[in-house]
């Protein structure tokens, strides 16, 4: 149910309301909009009928059933787009934000190169894994802690906020320490455990849509993380398995509109899990800003043929200055 309070409502009224709707065993979720606040009341759905003596409250102009059942990830329960802020950077506003970096973090030197990469090309948060949850036992698994740590360096030297995923509830404090985001990949996206985790955790998450992953799934995973509390979710769309052999996966672009209809969360495309190869990351990066995505988050390493992790999808230092010159253009262009 979501409760709209009167234009002119006071914020003692506000607050009265809250505290009625948790009285009453219901969780209040407010959103403050230009022109009025929306208060959320999310739990069990049986005694829901209690929640219409809302109306008779001062500063109550309606309340409505949210149909959807991603109720807090829902538009109608959110007066606008939501922004989410990684460090000081905004994602979800008018600017097209792009994540950048290695898939894994190998050395000091190697994160470094990359970040100056990154930064040289005008990325704004520099992505590199520390934990890396692979198909087989016995590929790289990640540097864990100290993978944390030099990340931790490397940002204060080059003033890039980080994205890192966490792949196990337990690590959830300690990846928090370190990093500006936390990531939900895509094998977690129904860990349920983890997803409660980070959302008690004060840093922003980045969703990752799973490979088998209906968009209302994807939703209700954002719905664990915003009912626990964490109110800054950005989702990702990654591709998906189908059928077909060509690519590593089936980038859904058509996600990015039906999402933004659906929901006020951002969100941003990963081609280059999409694709599996780097020729394909460019093309794709375009059309994501074409189609209206928040951002994107791509694989570059000063060596790919080097890496440890997703070499043949990473984009070498010039093609991704490429990428950024072409999608700096296409931004630009459809802010006109």
């Amino acid at each position: 149910m979501i409760i709209i309070m009167k234009s002119q409502a006071t914020d003692t009224q506000i607050e009265k309301v809250i505290n009625w709707i948790e009285s009453v065993g219901y969780k209040a979720h407010p959103s403050r909009g230009v022109e009025r606040t929306i208060i959320g009341a999310v739990g069990d759905n049986r005694d829901k009928a209690v929640l219409k003596y809302a109306e008779s409250l001062p500063g109550v102009e309606k309340t409505m059933p949210i149909l959807k059942p991603y109720k807090l990830a829902s538009r109608e329960s959110h007066e606008g787009n939501t922004i989410v802020s990684v460090g000081s950077i905004p994602i979800g506003g008018p600017e097209f934000v792009v994540m950048a970096g290695p898939c894994a973090i190998e050395s000091e030197e190697q994160l470094l190169e990359s970040a100056y990469i990154v930064k040289k090309g005008g990325a704004q948060i520099l992505r590199g894994g520390a934990f890396k949850p692979r198909t087989s036992p016995y590929s790289f698994q990640g540097m864990e802690e100290e993978g944390l740590k030099i990340m931790d360096q490397v940002s204060q030297r080059t003033s890039l906020p980080t994205v890192t995923e966490v792949v196990n509830p337990l690590d959830v404090d300690l990846v928090e320490t370190y990093a500006d985001m936390l990531q939900i990949g895509a094998r977690n996206i129904q860990n349920f455990a983890l997803l409660k985790k980070v959302g008690h955790a004060r840093k922003p998450v980045l969703l990752k849509r799973g490979m088998m992953t209906t968009i209302e799934e994807l939703l209700m995973s954002a719905e664990y993380i915003l009912s626990s509390g964490n109110p800054n979710v950005v989702l990702c769309e990654r591709g998906i398995r189908t059928f077909e052999t060509a690519t590593r996966n089936t980038l859904d672009l058509s996600a990015v509109p039906v999402l933004k209809g659906l929901t006020h969360l951002p969100v941003v495309v990963d081609p280059s899990h999409a694709a599996g190869n780097w020729r394909f990351v460019i093309p794709l990066s375009r059309a994501a800003v074409a189609v209206g995505a928040d951002g994107i988050i791509v694989e570059v390493h000063p060596e790919p043929e080097k890496a440890v992790s997703d070499g043949a999808q990473s984009l070498k230092p010039e093609k991704f200055y490429q990428l950024m010159d072409d999608v700096r253009a296409i931004a630009a262009a459809m802010r006109h």
